[in-house]
């Protein structure tokens, strides 16, 4: 799915922007599968390589990588730069997801 159909769909969704050659980003893999797993059935995570989407990189104002977006029916509601831990980008959805 390409990124602006990713971030226009309806409820919760969460965006990585990465590289391959990315140190942090590689650090970060791990976290994303288990943060990915741990959503399964409620909120979708796509992952885009800056490299291979640069438009959407910069449509999005990806300054920095990697970059995590959450949006919600299209607004984006949420965004980290960064390496992050698994339990407080985990936190992040979830107060998104259970916001009215």
């Amino acid at each position: 799915m390409n990124f602006n159909e990713a971030k226009q769909q309806s409820g919760t969704v969460l965006i990585e922007f990465y590289a391959s050659w990315c140190l942090h980003c590689q650090k970060m893999m791990p976290v994303v599968e288990t943060v990915r797993k741990e959503l399964s059935g409620q909120v979708p995570v796509y992952q885009y390589d800056i490299d291979k989407n640069t438009k959407d990189a910069d449509e999005a104002k990806v300054q920095t990588i990697p970059t995590f977006i959450v949006y919600r029916n299209g607004y984006e509601m949420w965004r980290y730069s960064g390496e992050i831990e698994g339990t407080k980008l985990l936190e992040e959805v979830k107060n998104i997801l259970n916001q009215k």
